[in-house]
């Protein structure tokens, strides 16, 4: 490279960097390389696999920037490396354009060495994939934007940037809302990839009835034969033997083929106690991004998108009563909006804040909020494991050791007390235990607390934590 063409790509490359944030300039742009200017066209040596997104999503970027740098009528060319200035194949910027996004495709598919009737297959279309969530609907605040800004580069660029990508939050966050953004802009940008949506049941379903009817192989290339796997509710693949041991397998396969895995959950990988260890290691070796509960601001903004969207007349005063109100999913939220219009068309009366409370009140308390009132044994746990120094994974263990024992029976009687899990489902969420186990846990607790006040000190401390009352006081008899 000549010292003048260094000299304009370094000026080139400062502009690029200021136009667009550090994660999309580092893996997008801060790649590319000029490889030549003849005139006023610079050439820039891109990846044939990226170029078509480059084109799409960059290409006015990339003439704007060059235009500041080399005056006006600059323009810009995407080379493959080497071969396009080798060649001498020149050509005009804008048609090179218009075919690189075929050719990207092209090359996207080769690189996976498919069969040509695989290659020509239209891409797979599920439930999962709903046309109307897409990225331009999702609403960006600070609790879901590192998920937002994964998803959206693994749209862009599949299997290149983050793979597998885990994002967890509770439901009704927007989890199947990234889900259904990245298989849209998939098959709208790049419609030679075969993308796979589905939910960890439907996964569960579709084996065993492959199991069932002796078609595992058509099984197996449903799911394997994609290049990009978009799974639901990962969670629900929990304590099922051979449909854990088949999407190990599918995993494997996919992750190794360099095929783009994205999953969800409603819990990190490390919380996924009753799944395979093999499996959460796996899910934890790409990027895990959470999805938080929206605060106000983010409320705020969600109602007046779904407002707008829908050509719903609302008064300022009640989108805030409505946010204010419902703190606990993006799906709660948008129901009470519903709530509140539906009341509002059968009453004819307008959107204002007087309507909003009233229907509210008849739902929640007023000043309240939808926020669960009642904790997860998850959250149980890990505010034991911090008041006793240990690690929510000790709770889970086999240890017998009197400092986990302890903790281990008060969490298990404060999760009977506090949920409304059965003693079954408290058992799974120890690691698997039977329910009789649970039962002795909260009796030995139960006895303790009625004679210990150094316990009883101890569980107030954590229902404060928790954000919860006191649980009844036990009795010797408990």
């Amino acid at each position: 490279m000549s010292a003048e063409l260094e000299h304009i790509w370094s000026r080139v490359q400062r502009e690029l960097a200021l136009s667009v944030d550090e994660l999309t300039y580092r893996i997008w742009l801060a790649p590319l390389k000029p490889c030549e200017l003849r005139g006023t066209r610079l050439l820039i040596e891109a990846p044939p696999q990226a170029r078509g997104w480059l084109c799409d999503r960059f290409g006015r970027l990339l003439d704007a920037s060059v235009a500041n740098v080399l005056g006006p009528g600059a323009t810009v060319e995407l080379a493959r490396p080497s071969l396009d200035v080798e060649h001498g194949r020149s050509g005009g910027g804008r048609a090179q354009r218009s075919g690189a996004r075929r050719e990207a495709t092209t090359t996207l598919s080769q690189r996976h060495s498919r069969p040509p009737a695989v290659e020509a297959r239209s891409v797979a279309r599920e439930p999962l994939a709903n046309p109307k969530l897409t990225f331009d609907q999702f609403v960006i605040g600070d609790c879901n934007r590192l998920a937002h800004a994964a998803s959206l580069t693994v749209a862009e660029l599949p299997a290149h940037a983050y793979n597998p990508l885990f994002i967890c939050g509770p439901p009704g966050v927007g989890k199947t809302h990234l889900l259904s953004s990245i298989a849209t802009l998939v098959q709208t940008h790049n419609p030679g990839l075969t993308v796979r949506c589905a939910t960890g049941e439907s996964f569960t379903n579709a084996f065993l009835e492959s199991l069932a009817g002796g078609s595992t192989e058509s099984f197996k290339a449903r799911f394997r034969d994609v290049d990009v796997l978009l799974l639901d509710d990962v969670q629900f693949l929990e304590r099922k033997t051979k449909t854990e041991e088949e999407f190990f397998h599918t995993f494997n396969t996919l992750h190794d083929g360099g095929r783009q895995i994205v999953l969800t959950s409603d819990r990190r990988p490390r919380d996924l106690q009753a799944l395979e260890d093999r499996l959460r290691e796996r899910f934890s070796a790409g990027l895990v991004a959470d999805v938080e509960p929206p605060d106000l601001a983010t409320r705020l903004a969600i109602l007046h998108k779904r407002a707008h969207h829908d050509g719903i007349q609302a008064d300022d005063d009640a989108i805030r009563a409505i946010a204010e109100r419902i703190a606990d999913n993006v799906r709660s939220l948008e129901g009470a909006l519903i709530r509140v219009v539906a009341f509002s068309s059968l009453t004819g009366r307008p959107i204002d804040v007087e309507l909003a409370h009233e229907v509210l009140d008849t739902l929640y308390q007023r000043g309240a909020s939808t926020r669960r009132s009642r904790p997860t044994a998850s959250e149980i746990q890990s505010a034991v494991s911090e008041h006793f120094g240990l690690r929510p994974h000790d709770l889970l263990s086999t240890s017998r050791a009197a400092r986990v024992a302890w903790p281990r029976q008060l969490a298990m009687y404060l999760a009977r007390e506090l949920t409304d899990g059965s003693l079954p489902a408290i058992g799974r969420d120890f690691g698997g235990r039977d329910h009789t186990t649970v039962l002795h846990a909260c009796r030995r607790a139960s006895a303790r607390l009625a004679d210990d006040g150094d316990a009883r000190n101890a569980v107030e401390k954590l229902c404060r934590s928790l954000g919860v009352g006191h649980p009844r006081r036990p009795s010797r008899s408990a």
